[in-house]
């Protein structure tokens, strides 16, 4: 039985410099999902410090909204769906000459 062939995802610039601000860095074969699910899990993770600091009274009631929105932004990918991470036009490395 062979095993199914991997293939090899190319993640938008704009993505993987989002990610790497989290220290993310998939590889070539990383699928996305698997990498939305991680970003999302570290900004619920993130969410649910920032919610617990407010009940343990280590931040006022008054601006917690204002740190959820500023939490939110430092998040954009956790709205855009992984399949819309990846750039199936552009090519893998250096291939991009025009064929005449």
């Amino acid at each position: 039985m062979r095993a199914a062939a991997v293939m090899p995802y190319r993640y938008r610039p704009e993505v993987l410099e989002q990610l790497l601000l989290h220290g993310v860095r998939p590889t070539a074969d990383t699928p996305p999902e698997l990498v939305h699910e991680f970003v999302n899990d570290l900004y619920r993770y993130e969410l649910r410090r920032l919610r617990h600091a407010l009940v343990s009274g280590a931040i006022p009631k008054a601006g917690y909204y204002d740190r959820v929105v500023e939490m939110r932004r430092k998040y954009p990918l956790v709205s855009i769906k992984p399949h819309l991470w990846i750039d199936d036009h552009r090519p893998l490395s250096g291939e991009d000459a025009e064929l005449d």
